[in-house]
């Protein structure tokens, strides 16, 4: 959705009134998943507030869109018309937030997380070894994915070392999402010996 906005918003200028309906309506169906995150909804909480109140004004945008380009009330070459053609062919994929529980509405998340790969990628150019680069692939991962699970990337990295032998008999306890927990029953045994 992001992408679709964006473009949009870059021939705002030329096409104001036309643009205006558009990012209104997104910022509507934006609004309503900010309230949702807010409110903390389950998944399927969010689809129904989302039917409820984004699906119609996603209908009329759809109308809309369609109306422009099959009533020749823009041309399908203008930039407007580029960004409307660019829209109705990605539509299914805008609109899975009306269809599929936790479905968000654009993928910046997953483009931020492209970013963290891509940006390794050019940094262990400078790797001077094979081995090198495989340390520092499975450290990348670690640190992201103790990231990802609110976990202190530092804090997992250092009781993983402190931790080594245990690690060793049962990694599975030691995984970013499960590194609080664990540390907290050995902490919990040590105290009650």
């Amino acid at each position: 959705m992001a992408h679709a906005r964006r473009k949009f918003v870059e021939v705002a200028e030329s096409f104001p009134d036309e643009v205006a309906f558009v990012l209104e309506t997104l910022r509507q169906v934006y609004l309503h998943d900010a309230e949702a995150r807010q409110r903390e909804l389950s998944p399927d909480e969010r689809l129904a507030l989302h039917q409820e109140r984004s699906q119609p004004l996603m209908a009329a945008l759809e109308g809309w869109l369609e109306d422009q380009i099959e009533e020749r009330k823009v041309e399908p070459n203008s930039s407007l018309g580029e960004s409307i053609v660019y829209m109705r062919k990605h539509w299914a994929g805008l609109t899975l937030f009306l269809r599929e529980p936790g479905a968000p509405l654009d993928n910046k998340f997953c483009e931020r997380v492209l970013k963290t790969a891509i940006l390794h990628r050019k940094n262990a150019m400078f790797y001077k070894t094979p081995n090198g680069a495989r340390v520092g692939d499975v450290f990348m991962s670690l640190i992201h994915t103790a990231e990802l699970c609110g976990a202190d990337p530092f804090d997992c990295l250092v009781g993983l070392q402190r931790h080594h032998e245990r690690v060793a008999d049962a990694p599975g306890d030691w995984m970013p999402w499960s590194f609080a927990a664990t540390l907290e029953k050995i902490g919990a045994a040590a105290a009650s010996q």
